[in-house]
């Protein structure tokens, strides 16, 4: 069974603008718990007194989720979130060629040996830690740079080997690039090495393809990945959990594991305090997810939703809906007229055109119509004047 790492409040909290306060930091950790995650990377506690703050709260607030704190590869930054009290520990450190010599000036080696050392340090001071080392940049990096530095790490204590693909370059159509192939030669090489550490995959979205990467390593036996509320990260961000938890349950994921009925509380409660949006088309979540308006379309899930949908809201706790505007038919003025309860109107058929009919003119301003709320008075207006006539 794959394992979920959230890092909204990691990740998530280094999209620009974004800043989530301890006590909103706690709220969306028990939200997430709720939901089912497996780990929670609240953040990196040498950044802020606030993030340390907060890494201690969610560490000592009893959830069932594993608490975890990133760091760099210092012993410094490692103590500072030991400190905190968490079970869980994040160090990372790219061994792409390019990174040791124009930022790092260090050899292979010396990289090395720093990643052991601080790994050791952790291991030494809280022997039942998780330990994740993250090869920053991984699909980068040269093949034996990896091998060589996942190995070391997982001979001083490491559990989990993190295949990052830190830049959003990887992709699932050529082999040497993707994600499965990283996935699956890290494994074999370990396991030849005598070593068998947890795989995770932490994929960027520049190219659009975070998560048909994640997916493509899902296959190829990845044990855990990493994700965040509506995406949100560095540049592009990462990838989105509803979008994976979906796709997963379709690729034969047990749907019971996870509580998808809170989903939607929790992204509404990111969106309100991140001050970004939900797009509406965005998909599981936004609000036309489940909306369904061409004329054509609505007629058919009148009989079957099943006919232009092909997942089932109600394992997200909400319902199917229909929009009206230019593009409605008499189908779904009908619809709609059940919805607001005027069926008393729908088999007097000139009324439901001519209400139709406007309904297409105030769509032609720009105006969305909502049903619930402006529909009612557009029907009241045109009932009053077949009335007088």
């Amino acid at each position: 069974m794959v394992q979920i790492l959230d890092s909204t409040l990691r990740e998530g909290e280094q999209t620009p603008g974004v800043y989530f306060s301890p006590d909103k930091k706690l709220y969306i950790a028990q939200m997430l718990d709720q939901i089912g995650v497996d780990i929670i990377e609240v953040g990196n506690p040498a950044v802020d007194r606030e993030i340390a703050l907060a890494i201690q709260q969610i560490a000592h607030a009893g959830l069932k989720a594993k608490i975890g704190a990133h760091s760099l590869c210092t012993i410094d930054n490692v103590q500072q979130a030991l400190d905190c009290g968490v079970e869980f520990l994040g160090v990372f450190f790219s061994v792409s060629q390019q990174r040791l010599e124009t930022d790092y000036n260090i050899c292979l080696n010396q990289a090395i040996d720093k990643i052991v050392e601080v790994i050791s340090y952790a291991k030494l001071q809280q022997p039942n830690l998780l330990v994740r080392y993250t090869l920053e940049d991984t699909v980068r990096s040269p093949l034996e740079n990896v091998i060589d530095a996942a190995s070391a790490a997982v001979k001083a204590g490491a559990n989990i080997i993190s295949i990052a693909d830190t830049t959003g370059y990887a992709t699932p159509f050529y082999t040497s690039r993707s994600i499965s192939f990283y996935v699956q030669t890290l494994k074999t090489e370990l396991e030849s090495r005598g070593f068998y550490p947890q795989i995770e995959v932490h994929c960027h979205n520049d190219k659009g393809l975070a998560l048909a990467n994640v997916l493509d390593a899902y296959r190829a036996g990845a044990n855990i990945i990493d994700v965040a509320i509506m995406g949100l990260g560095e540049r592009a961000g990462i990838v989105d959990l509803a979008e994976l938890l979906i796709n997963l349950i379709d690729m034969g994921e047990a749907e019971k594991q996870w509580q998808l009925n809170h989903l939607r509380d929790l992204y509404n409660f990111i969106s309100e305090h991140s001050h970004i949006p939900i797009p509406p088309h965005q998909p599981i979540i936004g609000k036309n997810a489940f909306t369904h308006y061409a004329g054509v379309h609505v007629k058919a899930i009148g009989k079957d939703e099943r006919l232009y949908q092909s997942l089932n809201p109600e394992i997200l706790g909400c319902k199917s809906s229909l929009a009206l505007g230019i593009q409605s038919g008499y189908a779904a003025m009908e619809m709609a007229l059940k919805n607001i309860g005027r069926e008393d109107i729908i088999f007097d058929k000139h009324l439901v055109a001519e209400i139709l009919q406007r309904v297409k003119e105030i769509a032609k301003t720009g105006v969305s119509i909502d049903i619930d709320q402006e529909l009612p008075s557009i029907v009241d207006s045109c009932y009053t004047r077949k009335s007088k006539k």
